[in-house]
This record gives structure tokens, C-alpha cells and sequence, in this order.
């Protein structure tokens, strides 16, 4: 990933995040740290798992807000502003079962031809594990105490609402097979 390290990450998710959206940056900056205590997992990807935790919610920055999707938006961004890596625009834009949300947006169709998931599982699970397991603060949480203060910030019958209680099966599945991993992995 050359010039796309982590270093470069976080600088790009600081300028388009910081200022504009302080807790949304706190946020990103909890996500990273819990990748980088788990990137030891990732091995050769560790940096990429860093660098994609720094850049998962820039699609929020108002500037790049453009379908109103933070996956997407992102992942555009990094693409055509960056020329970013392949693999980390499709982990940004691919996070956290994004595809689930983007059918209740409409936009599955348009995420799935631009920017197809990875074939590495687990490193979409760790991203989505460290996504789930921080709170809008940045503090480490449990998955589901996370989902229950999503439902509760934007209401049961909301996009995000309904998104987020149609994927907690997955997102649960997914942080106990992340869980195990990292307690069957020596550190």
C-alpha cells in the first residue's frame, strides 16, 4: 500500500474529520486503536486494517456527503481523490455489513458494481468487529450494547434503525468468530 500506510490514513481521516465532526473523529480514532491491538491478526494486512479503521466513517465528512451513504461516499472519495488502494477503498466501503444498508437506502446495486466486497473474510470481520466494539466516543464497548445505542440513537424505525437490527445476527456471528480468532491467536 504504497504512499496508503496508516501514517497517510490518519491524516486524511483527521483533516476531513477533526474539526467538522470531533465526535465522529473520536470515534474513528477508537476504531483504530482497537485495529491496531488486533492487527497482529492481519499479519501482512495489519496496515491495511489500521489505515481502513482511520478512513471507515470519513463518507461522513459534509464535504464528501454527495449520496448521503458514508460507505459509499468514502469510498469514492478515496478512489478519485486519493487513488487509494484498491483493497482499502473496498474495506471502507464495505464496512460493517454496509451492503445490508445500502438496499434499505437503495443503493446495493450501485455499492456491489462499484466497489465488490473482499474475499478476505476475516479481514472484513476485524474492521467490522472494531467498527462494532467502539462507542460514538471512542471507548471499546460489547457488539451488542453498541447496536442497542444505535437503535436508540436514530429510533427503531429509521434507515440506519432498521439496518442495524437486520444485521445484528451477522454483526453478533461475526464478533464471536473475531473474538475466537483472537483468543486462539498466540500474542
Amino acid at each position: 500500500m504504497a504512499n496508503h500506510g496508516s501514517s497517510w490514513a490518519w491524516q486524511v481521516g483527521q483533516n476531513e474529520l477533526a474539526q467538522v465532526l470531533p465526535r465522529r473523529w473520536a470515534h474513528t480514532r477508537g476504531v483504530a486503536r482497537a485495529a491496531t491491538e488486533m492487527a497482529y491478526l492481519e499479519g501482512e494486512d495489519s496496515v491495511l486494517l489500521v489505515a481502513a479503521a482511520f478512513l471507515h466513517d470519513v463518507g461522513y465528512a459534509p464535504r464528501l456527503a454527495l449520496s448521503g451513504f458514508h460507505p459509499l461516499d468514502g469510498a469514492r472519495f478515496l478512489r478519485d481523490e486519493h487513488q487509494a488502494d484498491d483493497r482499502l477503498v473496498r474495506l471502507v466501503a464495505n464496512h460493517t455489513f454496509a451492503l445490508l444498508e445500502a438496499e434499505e437506502r437503495g443503493l446495493r446495486e450501485q455499492l456491489e458494481a462499484e466497489f465488490p466486497i473482499l474475499d478476505d473474510q476475516l479481514l472484513v470481520e476485524a474492521l467490522t468487529y472494531c467498527d462494532i466494539t467502539t462507542t460514538p466516543d471512542g471507548t471499546p464497548t460489547t457488539a451488542p450494547a453498541r447496536i442497542a445505542e444505535i437503535v436508540a440513537r436514530y429510533g427503531p424505525d429509521t434507515v440506519v434503525g432498521r439496518f442495524i437490527q437486520r444485521a445484528e445476527p451477522e454483526i453478533l456471528a461475526t464478533s464471536a468468530h473475531v473474538e475466537q480468532a483472537l483468543a486462539a491467536q498466540p500474542r
